[in-house]
């Protein structure tokens, strides 16, 4: 869109099938500027006005929505089935003129100061060299160059494991709150389940990678089992049929050391991976990739150094990841939960801040940022001295 001679380099062939379905409100402002809205709405996908999170016993519930937080300038989402979602993406990007290659492998990539060189094996078998001024690492957590540069640190607490499926005849709630992700917490783990068509639902379970490997089960049947043992599961799952058979992902969460090198920026999952809890996948990765090409088109416009421009990209990022990392990082304790589901709307608006971070506005908003400071404040105190009613899993 800013006049660039732009190459995809895609190893699939869309469209494919891929996990992450919800999108977060901030992602509309985003989907605007490309176009795409009426699109999405022409394709039918559901609207996310809110999320919910319940306890998988059904003893306690919290709902939240978006138009209620008083610091969200987008108040709705979609929800959407990515391998329909992802191919409007990339068509969208031939529209706009750039070149795609789909069902071509990246096998070499190079990147110093001047300039980007690939080798890739394309979908005829033959293999070309492709050169740039820059390359964007879109690679996912396939995370090519990080893995070459040896700069991925994994997360030591976060060793996760996902069971997932499609699924008809789900229960879901009446009116607007039909298209809500819902969020089910159990002792050991959690659920999803996200609408993503008039029928169809998203339905997995996280779990520690290592209690996935005791179960000793195929992904079918431990997902069966982890939903037989959870009431609210099992009572919104009593009249669903699946739709395909189900998948594990190893949601091993990471980051790289650097999210830039040389004519190089990573975005999305090729600079870190945080866990899915909080929907943050596809808003992070389309909101690093405008500021990633942003930062191109500054550099070879003369606005701004590529030094500077690397480094003012580097500190975005990561402050993103930061945010919501430090949110996982507390939900999977009970304090967290304990917290999250006792809201207090006149209590410094904690509640508008951990709405806003549910719905993505937190990239320039220190009101949120101090907010959640001070919610992350009051999960340590409970912890230490309960000052809300303890819940139990049990």
């Amino acid at each position: 869109m800013a006049g660039r001679k732009v190459l995809v380099i895609e190893k699939e062939v869309f469209p494919r099938f891929h996990i992450g379905e919800s999108l977060l409100p901030c992602n509309q402002s985003l989907l605007r500027e490309l176009g795409l809205v009426e699109e999405l709405e022409r394709r039918g996908f559901p609207r996310k006005h809110g999320a919910q999170f319940h306890l998988g016993n059904r003893s306690k519930l919290v709902k939240i929505l978006f138009r209620e937080g008083k610091f969200n300038r987008e108040h709705q989402a979609f929800q959407v089935e990515r391998s329909v979602f992802d191919e409007i993406l990339l068509r969208n990007a031939e529209k706009k003129g750039a070149t795609v290659l789909e069902g071509s492998a990246v096998k070499q990539a190079r990147n110093d100061a001047s300039g980007a060189r690939l080798t890739v094996e394309c979908a005829d078998g033959s293999t070309r060299t492709f050169e740039a001024e820059f390359l964007i690492d879109a690679s996912g957590r396939g995370n090519f160059t990080g893995n070459r540069d040896a700069a991925r640190v994994n997360h030591p607490n976060l060793k996760k494991l996902s069971l997932f499926s499609h699924y008809t005849g789900v229960r879901v709630d009446d009116g607007e709150r039909a298209g809500d992700i819902v969020i089910v917490r159990v002792k050991d783990g959690w659920f999803w389940l996200i609408p993503i068509g008039s029928e169809k639902v998203s339905v997995g379970a996280v779990l520690d990678a290592s209690a996935y490997r005791e179960m000793g089960m195929k992904p079918d049947e431990a997902l069966q089992k982890l939903i037989d043992d959870c009431p609210e599961m099992r009572d919104r799952m009593a009249g669903a049929s699946k739709l395909m058979p189900a998948q594990s992902t190893s949601d091993y969460s990471y980051c790289n050391r650097t999210f830039t090198g040389p004519r190089l920026f990573r975005v999305g999952d090729a600079a870190g991976f945080v866990d899915p809890i909080f929907s943050s996948g596809v808003y992070l990765a389309m909101y690093s990739g405008k500021r990633a090409a942003q930062a191109v088109d500054d550099v070879l416009r003369g606005r701004r150094s590529e030094r500077r421009a690397l480094a003012d990209y580097e500190k975005t990022i990561q402050g993103a990841i930061s945010f919501y990392r430090d949110m996982v990082e507390r939900y999977y304790t009970t304090p967290f939960m304990e917290v999250l589901l006792e809201p207090r709307k006149d209590f410094f608006a904690l509640v508008d801040a951990v709405n806003g971070a549910l719905a993505g506005q937190f990239t320039e908003s220190w009101s949120i940022r101090w907010r959640m400071r001070l919610f992350y404040r009051l999960v340590k105190l409970q912890a230490k001295r309960p000052i809300l009613p303890r819940i139990s899993f049990d």
